[in-house]
């Protein structure tokens, strides 16, 4: 954890020091204060920590994080998460109350470091206000004002920039300069100009007026002070910054809110008893009790009951979600309804949350390639402002201004340039995009899927479990002449109770939804056939038309079996007295919102291709009721990497989402890899973009929080490049009071976060495919 980092200086030197050790490839974040190492052997992360300190800054390691709800370690790396800067950074993520109810978290304190920044900077407001006053307002300025002025701004300039000098002492002793010396050398230089001016100039004689002036006049000479200036460069720096770490801290709640969102305690079923024990006992196999209105302990399967479960914390969406005996739920969801008894089968750092709090972490702490150029122009501009505002000295005094005048604008040039805003203008978009994303269950790896998300122009879509639902589910009953089609499905949905096979949990699942299924007796089961069994006193068989009668099934009955099987689904016979009484037609539904999804992935300019290892027949029915033109059907899993690549090859910029393991290498190999998070670790793994929810709206979500974080990062990268490049040539020039220019300075960087928050009010795109504000798509 680094503290003492003020400036995106301060971060490209500690980054450049860490580099420079053997084995070592580091990033540091100004905004997240946090260094990322990947070490080799031998590398631990006490030699980091002396290496960051070495520099002239503070480090230690991070705080463990409760097992239960910690990320998993990155093997191989070593990381030095972030710390309170003495100028008040944001403060370690921390646990805070787990069993409070969704959306009533209790705020955190602000860090000690964040007070003593917003005690200095009410202070330095309330003593720079009449400085700044007397000085731009000639009628007020009575006799002997200046020496008022001299009592109200040395505290200003002294104590509330103390952070400021601190930091420039620090780094000289170390041979550098950052921001801090800039601001440091430009007030001190001011305050102490006027100090000679008091002392030893005109500027201290009774009844001593100047008039206040946007532009530097070059008559300025002993007469002159810059109380004024030094007083408010400080008071406007410090509120900048303090805005700044407010800002910082508030784009970090989302990832705090993921991690509050843990059980504290779980009741575990220990032979036949419930006992209460904290959630970082739980083991894989344990069976613990949640009861209406708890929190889930960890990931786990259902074993008893039913219920409804309200994961719109951990996945955005709003309705719970209905789950009964074998169905998987996530730690940190909560239980809307009945009693449940539910089987551990993930605990500590393998959770979902877990994971998705390391991924969200991860990706808050990277860096786009626009940023490492400016961290490489932010660790070179220091030294070259200092040598600008020298030569900016020599030339006015060369040209025959005064003395004050020339420094005044020395002065100017030291404090506009203040890079602040280039360090802050990824960071910022970036905590505030993933924070966002985390909310909605998005969860953005890094800043390179960003880039890449703007560029793709394909994606390609797995079937199942993507475009649908994984899941067999009855679409389509038809009985023969005669028969009760409530009848026919309620004595299937009976018989194929005492079966385990998919296809018969889909046609219980839909006769369920009708009622109670009667009792079934002499219940056999001939494998790869179907099943057979005694139903209220009927002899029933479901299963091949075949097994069910020895006689064809009547004609109505043929042509729905012949219909189903063109289109590549999959039929069960239902009969008694030997004949088929209704056929039933089972089938991978697609999910309701996947055709909307998929328009509105074409309206964000993308060609949609399906890819498949089902059956040309299949594939094609899919992709009309999903609304994709271009099918790639009977793929081996092995084959679907080929296929992303023959796209590639043909000039196309690949997305590929996916759920599975054999989706993993394609997810790779695609230049933008989406894993629904209903997938298998594998996919999730390869993917540069995690989908929470298993829906495909999801991923147009993704794709566009994805494309407006970039588009927010460079516009912040380009008014603050255009910022400096516009003002340190007006400063040069005399045309900015050295005030205006620590204001202009410290708006930059507001400018730069405010800009960022924007992305808190990103809407997913609605049900209906309808976004849930006025935001256009994209």
């Amino acid at each position: 954890m680094i503290g003492g980092m003020t400036c995106a200086s301060c971060a490209s030197r500690v980054e450049k020091k860490l580099n420079r050790m053997p084995g070592v490839s580091a990033t540091v974040n100004y905004a997240t204060e946090k260094a990322t190492a990947l070490v080799q052997d031998g590398v631990t992360v006490q030699d980091l920590i002396a290496t960051v300190r070495s520099t002239g800054y503070t480090a230690r390691p991070p705080e463990p994080a409760r097992p239960a709800r910690s990320a998993p370690a990155d093997p191989g790396s070593a990381a030095v998460g972030s710390a309170v800067a003495e100028q008040g950074g944001a403060g370690p993520v921390g646990a805070g109350p787990a069993d409070t109810a969704p959306g009533t978290e209790p705020a955190e304190p602000a860090p000690a470091g964040q007070r003593e920044l917003r005690t200095r900077l009410w202070v330095s407001v309330a003593l720079a206000v009449p400085v700044v006053f007397l000085a731009m307002v000639p009628p007020a300025q009575f006799t002997n004002w200046q020496w008022l002025s001299l009592t109200l701004a040395a505290p200003v300039v002294l104590w509330g920039g103390l952070p400021f000098h601190r930091a420039a002492l620090i780094n000289l002793r170390h041979g550098a300069a950052t921001m801090d010396t800039l601001i440091s050398v430009g007030t001190l230089a001011a305050l102490g100009w006027s100090l000679w001016a008091l002392f030893f100039g005109d500027a201290g004689m009774p009844g001593m007026t100047h008039p206040f002036t946007l532009r530097i006049d070059r008559s300025q000479g002993a007469d002159a002070i810059y109380l004024e200036a030094a007083a408010g460069v400080t008071a406007f720096v410090l509120a900048g910054r303090y805005f700044e770490v407010t800002a910082k801290r508030r784009a970090g709640s989302a990832l705090r809110a993921l991690l509050r969102l843990g059980a504290r305690d779980a009741t575990v079923l220990r032979d036949g008893r419930e006992v209460r024990v904290p959630v970082e006992r739980l083991a894989v196999g344990d069976r613990f009790v949640v009861r209406p209105g708890e929190k889930i302990a960890t990931d786990g399967t259902v074993s008893e009951g039913a219920s409804a479960v309200d994961a719109s914390l951990l996945t955005g969406e709003s309705v719970p979600v209905e789950v009964t005996v074998g169905d998987s739920v996530t730690g940190g969801t909560v239980n809307a309804g009945g009693r449940l008894v539910v089987t551990a089968t993930r605990v500590g750092a393998e959770t979902q949350l877990a994971q998705m709090a390391r991924l969200v972490e991860e990706a808050q702490s990277g860096k786009a390639r626009a940023q490492r150029l400016a961290d490489r122009i932010a660790g070179v501009f220091v030294p070259v402002v200092i040598a600008l505002a020298v030569g900016t000295l020599g030339y006015w005094l060369g040209t025959g201004a005064g003395p004050g005048a020339a420094f005044t604008a020395a002065v100017a040039v030291l404090i506009i340039a203040c890079p602040c805003a280039l360090g802050l203008a990824t960071p910022m978009a970036l905590l505030v995009g993933t924070g966002r994303g985390a909310q909605l269950g998005i969860l953005i790896r890094g800043p390179e899927a960003l880039e890449r998300a703007r560029r793709i122009d394909t994606v390609v879509l797995d079937k199942t479990g993507t475009v649908t639902t994984g899941r067999m589910a009855l679409v389509d009953l038809t009985v023969a002449d005669g028969e009760d089609r409530a009848e026919v499905l309620r004595l299937a949905g009976a018989l194929e109770a005492g079966s385990e096979h998919p296809i018969a949990r889909a046609v219980v699942a839909a006769a369920e939804l009708a009622g109670t299924l009667p009792p079934v007796t002499e219940f056999a089961n001939q494998p790869g056939a179907g099943v057979r069994g005694v139903v209220e006193g009927r002899r029933v068989a479901v299963g091949k038309p075949s097994f069910v009668a020895p006689a064809p099934p009547a004609d109505e009955l043929a042509e729905a079996v012949a219909a189903a099987a063109a289109a590549g689904r999959t039929v069960v016979a239902v009969g008694w007295d030997d004949r088929v009484r209704g056929v039933l037609v089972v089938a991978d539904q697609v999910r309701p919102t996947s055709r909307a999804a998929v328009a509105r992935l074409r309206d964000l300019g993308l060609t949609p291709v399906l890819l498949t290892g089902d059956s040309a027949a299949v594939a094609r029915q899919v992709a009309a009721e999903a609304g994709v033109d271009q099918v790639h059907a009977e793929v081996l899993p092995a084959d679907k990497v080929e296929v992303v690549r023959r796209l590639q090859e043909g000039g196309a910029v690949v997305a590929m989402v996916g759920d599975g393991v054999n989706d993993a290498a394609a997810l790779a190999r695609a230049d933008l890899g989406l894993a629904m998070g209903t997938g298998t670790d594998a996919a999730i793994e390869a993917a540069d973009l995690t989908l929470v929810r298993g829906d495909l709206m999801a991923a147009v979500d993704g794709i566009r929080l994805a494309r407006r974080t970039l588009r927010v990062i460079q516009s912040n990268l380009f008014w603050a490049f255009a910022y400096n490049v516009a003002a340190l040539p007006l400063a040069a020039a005399g045309l900015l009071n050295p005030m205006i220019a620590g204001a202009a300075m410290a708006l930059s960087s507001v400018f730069v976060v405010s800009n960022s928050q924007r992305l808190r009010s990103f809407r997913p795109v609605g049900p209906a495919g309808t976004l849930g504000d006025a935001t256009p798509l994209g």
